[in-house]
């Protein structure tokens, strides 16, 4: 008996120790957020809870609703409080974005707490891991990436299942009428490539009878479930419902099982491929990094399921909202189309493909503008290593969560102008005062960070581009694209592990007549 009030005692008192911790830690916010004035748009925030209620209440549109209040703030950065003293701030400034992804990267790191959440999907991937292990990774795929034989290859791809799979859906469709789920033909149609690029093995997901993959099945449902753990004011909710493998961690542990098992199979299968030749043949990624001797099986997979959902989510998500808008921008549609049908290339040329896209300055121009308005991955988080301060003078604790939000930076009026709602490539394009052609005029990475920034910039970028581009040469000439929405309806953007439209892209696809 005496034991066990002692330790009720002893809790009780860590219990008011940590509660008064936490009251001095965040006494400002605590009272802003209890008494919040009538201009401010900062959720209401309650000790212990945070701003659980808030939370709740817009979890269904929480990129819009963090990206309002972010956008609202002088700073272009706000501190929201998950709960039992966790902090997560997210910035929409440039320069607190410089300052985590360039200045201080050793300081903001993927942290203990973005691993652990990943951990049973992407293991110990490039996009999960940090130090040596992310380092070692990294070198590796940037010399894959740079290889004018992997260049070569992904045009090859990408070109075969467009004549072959996209082209003959579209015609099909084109002829019966029938309404298509545009973002569900273009995730088709970018998986079957990443798996060709990353494992040499072609799935056939975008075959004109549409099958449903199981792995495709489960890849999916591994990201989305995987994303909702984020959401948990607690991450001993989902941790117990591992535990006990009950609800969304029970499905999840399946469609990752399913995943996993797939991808070891397959790279066993390249494995036994190689032995067999005398030398590499194929320039596929995973070839290529078990030819280097890299052969843990557990190493080799992580990396490729990496691979696959940066290959497969970000292009298809970008591509979706590109031919929304498009749709909805007739003039600009018609500019691109001008530009494709200038060009003339010489189909038989070995450097075609390449050429094609790279003087697509008008299209790269509609590509980033889109990209802008609805970015592939609105969020991007990384957690302090240690205690900082931003250079709009938030102060940072060790282990806060740091989130800078490339979806509220595209809707920003101070980086973009008063005209920011409107989809304006030209916004990206000057006229060269010599030759009257368009040039593209980028931004910088850290006000337009679509593609990370910093050392760890998206290394498939330049793929990501050619892709894109030789899909919009591929299509816009042959169909038109009609969106099948009900009127003065928008599409909702949500996002999981990377951005979608919430039910799908409807469409009609009607063939051009010149």
């Amino acid at each position: 008996m005496l034991a066990h009030l002692e330790f009720s005692t002893s809790l009780l008192y860590c219990i008011a120790t940590f509660l008064l911790f936490y009251l001095v830690k965040n006494f400002s916010s605590i009272l802003k957020g209890l008494f919040p004035s009538k201009a401010s748009k900062l959720p209401r925030s309650y000790p212990i809870v945070g701003s659980y209620f808030s939370i709740i209440r817009n979890i269904h549109r929480f990129v819009d609703w963090s990206a309002n209040i972010v956008n609202s703030q002088p700073s272009s950065t706000f501190i929201l409080h998950r709960g039992v003293g966790q902090r997560q701030i997210f910035t929409a400034n440039p320069a607190n974005v410089q300052h985590m992804l360039k200045t201080k990267f050793h300081v903001y790191q993927k942290g203990i707490f973005g691993s652990r959440v990943m951990h049973d999907f992407l293991g110990h991937g490039i996009f999960n891991v940090d130090g040596e292990s992310w380092k070692f990774q990294r070198q590796i795929s940037s010399y894959e990436f740079n290889t004018k034989s992997l260049r070569k290859f992904v045009e090859t791809v990408v070109d075969t299942e467009l004549s072959d799979r996209l082209v003959p859906i579209l015609n099909k469709a084109a002829r019966t009428e029938e309404v298509l789920d545009f973002q569900d033909i273009l995730e088709r149609f970018a998986f079957d490539n990443i798996c060709n690029i990353a494992f040499g093995y072609d799935p056939e997901y975008l075959l004109p009878s549409l099958p449903e993959a199981k792995f495709a099945v489960a890849f999916e449902n591994a990201t989305t479930l995987i994303s909702k753990r984020f959401r948990y004011i607690m991450t001993l909710v989902w941790k117990v419902q591992k535990a006990f493998d009950i609800g969304p961690e029970k499905q999840l542990r399946k469609s990752t099982e399913e995943v996993r098992e797939f991808a070891r199979k397959v790279m066993m299968e390249k494995r036994q491929e190689l032995e067999e030749k005398s030398e590499l043949q194929s320039v596929d990624l995973l070839s290529r990094f078990l030819s280097s001797g890299h052969s843990d099986e557990v190493f080799v997979t992580d990396i490729v399921i990496s691979f696959i959902l940066a290959g497969r989510d970000t292009t298809s998500a970008a591509l979706t909202w590109f031919f929304y808008l498009i749709a909805n921008h007739p003039e600009a549609e018609s500019k691109i189309l001008a530009e494709i049908n200038d060009k003339n290339f010489e189909k038989n040329s070995e450097s075609s493909a390449y050429n094609e896209v790279k003087d697509m300055i008008y299209t790269h121009a509609a590509l980033c503008e889109s990209m802008r308005l609805y970015p592939p991955v609105p969020t991007d988080g990384k957690q302090a290593m240690e205690d900082d301060v931003l250079p709009d003078g938030t102060r940072i604790y060790k282990y806060d969560r740091v989130s800078y939000h490339p979806y509220a930076m595209g809707r920003s009026e101070k980086l973009w102008g008063s005209d920011w709602q409107e989809f304006r490539p030209e916004r990206w394009l000057e006229k060269d005062s010599v030759t009257g052609k368009w040039c593209f005029i980028g931004r910088d990475q850290y006000t337009y960070p679509v593609f990370q920034a910093g050392p760890r910039v998206c290394l498939g970028k330049e793929m990501a581009f050619l892709q894109m581009k030789r899909v919009v040469a591929g299509v816009l000439p042959a169909f038109r694209v009609i969106p099948v929405i009900e009127k003065g309806k928008e599409p909702v953007y949500i996002s999981f592990l990377t951005a979608k439209m919430q039910g799908g892209f409807p469409v009609r696809i009607q063939k051009r007549i010149f």
